[in-house]
């Protein structure tokens, strides 16, 4: 058994759903854009990103929860109007965060082990 819970959601409601059911736990959440039926995203940082991203997942904290979030299609996410960008100031994916924090990993940061990493095991 894992020592935290990961939570797949699509959609910025699907992600503050799965935050609000999650209250007072230590959150982490990567973003990524939307993947096709082949598990292809349209975003290539984000294909690059994901399996360092994957590759630290066992540093995270015991008892924390790892959301990883499908930000929508291409047009969606270019759009400044967004949910992601009005509301939790995204200005890129892939993100990976602690929410409620202000540690944030942004497009080239997350294809780093050791910052990934350092964002998993430092408070």
């Amino acid at each position: 058994m894992s020592l935290y819970e990961e939570v797949k959601v699509h959609g910025y409601a699907e992600f503050c759903k799965a935050v609000s059911d999650r209250k007072g736990k230590d959150i982490f959440a990567y973003f990524s854009g939307d993947k096709d039926a082949d598990g292809n995203s349209w975003c290539p940082d984000c294909v690059k990103a994901e399996p360092t991203v994957r590759g630290e997942i066992s540093h995270l904290p015991e008892g924390s929860v790892f959301i990883y979030c499908q930000v929508g299609q291409r047009d969606y996410w270019k759009n400044p109007n967004n949910d992601f960008k009005k509301t939790l100031k995204l200005s890129g994916v892939p993100t990976l965060l602690r929410y409620g924090t202000p540690q944030k990993l942004v497009e080239e940061e997350c294809f780093k082990a050791n910052l990934v990493r350092m964002m998993f095991t430092e408070d």
